[in-house]
């Protein structure tokens, strides 16, 4: 764990790179920020682990979970008019954008070797109208259902294909389930957030 002063130490030296790294990544990505807003959104944390509950407890099964080591958090909302050129970009992002500390280095998850655990955050795509979240901009469920099933295959497939510390140190990508409501415990070392938009 990252003592405060150590945070200050690293940030320092790494805000300037990962700003420029971000701001790079969103212009490559078509990111539609504009009049019209993104079409899908992003927040990736650093975790040490994390453990997701995919289905809840019932009077004649135990709760099902998955789980992570070291790796990161993958959170994410599609809005309307997002589609599979969308989620491209999107698993580009997941697997090579250096966000995790690795001998006083950034590293892609890729690279580190890392896990990944995708979580299906539907409340990104919320506006706040007065004291109540309006939910207008998300997309209508069975579509995003369809792009969340191509998000998670094509990031595990990218991840098994990778040449690279991942696929020799055999790390994972787990996800969970669409629509549901979960419940998910992460042990971060930071926090180490960071938001994307496409």
């Amino acid at each position: 764990m990252l003592s405060r002063i150590d945070l200050m130490h690293f940030y320092e030296k790494y805000s300037p790179g990962i700003m420029a790294s971000s701001e790079q990544d969103t212009s490559k990505s078509g990111s539609s920020s504009g009049s019209n807003g993104p079409l899908a959104k992003l927040i990736i944390q650093q975790c040490l682990s994390a453990r997701l509950q995919v289905k809840p407890p019932s009077d004649d099964e135990e709760a099902e979970y998955v789980e992570v080591e070291r790796g990161i958090v993958v959170y994410v909302c599609f809005l309307k008019g997002a589609s599979k050129a969308t989620v491209e970009k999107m698993v580009k992002t997941v697997l090579t954008i250096r966000l995790s500390e690795k001998d006083t280095k950034l590293a892609s998850v890729s690279d580190l070797p890392g896990n990944v655990l995708i979580v299906p955050q539907a409340t990104l795509g919320g506006k706040a109208k007065g004291k109540m979240m309006q939910y207008h901009s998300n997309i209508a469920k069975d579509q995003g259902l369809e792009l969340y099933t191509l998000f998670c295959h094509m990031c595990q497939t990218g991840f098994i294909s990778s040449k690279g510390p991942s696929q020799e140190a055999g790390t994972t990508v787990k996800h969970g389930t669409y629509g549901n409501r979960q419940v998910l415990s992460i042990v971060t070392n930071g926090p180490f957030t960071h938001i994307f938009e496409f």
